[in-house]
C-alpha cells in the first residue's frame, strides 16, 4: 500500500471522519497534528499548493485535498486503485 499522509488538529470533525474511512478501508497513515507544531501548517501549505484548511490528504506524496475530496475518490471508486502498491 502506498503511503499516506494526513495533517490535522485535534478538534476538526473533517479530520476524524478522514480518518475514520482510512481505518475503515486498514490504511495505515502517519498523521501530523498542525496545532500542537504550527511550524508543520506552512509545509502543509505549500505541499498542497496552497491548501489552507485541514485536513490535507497525501498518497504517496500527492496531495488529494481534503475529507470531501477523499470520499469523493472512494464514491468513484478511484480511491482503492491510489492506494494500491
Amino acid at each position: 500500500m502506498k503511503p499516506v499522509e494526513i495533517y490535522t488538529t485535534p478538534i476538526c470533525g473533517f479530520c476524524h471522519a478522514a480518518k475514520r474511512l482510512l481505518n475503515q478501508k486498514g490504511v495505515s497513515f502517519t498523521e501530523i497534528d498542525v496545532m500542537s507544531n504550527p511550524g508543520k501548517r506552512a509545509e502543509m501549505t505549500q505541499r498542497s499548493n496552497g491548501g489552507r484548511t485541514v485536513p490535507q490528504i497525501f498518497i504517496d506524496g500527492t496531495p488529494i485535498g481534503g475529507c470531501d475530496d477523499l470520499y469523493a475518490l472512494d464514491r468513484a471508486g478511484k480511491l482503492d486503485p491510489m492506494l494500491a502498491a
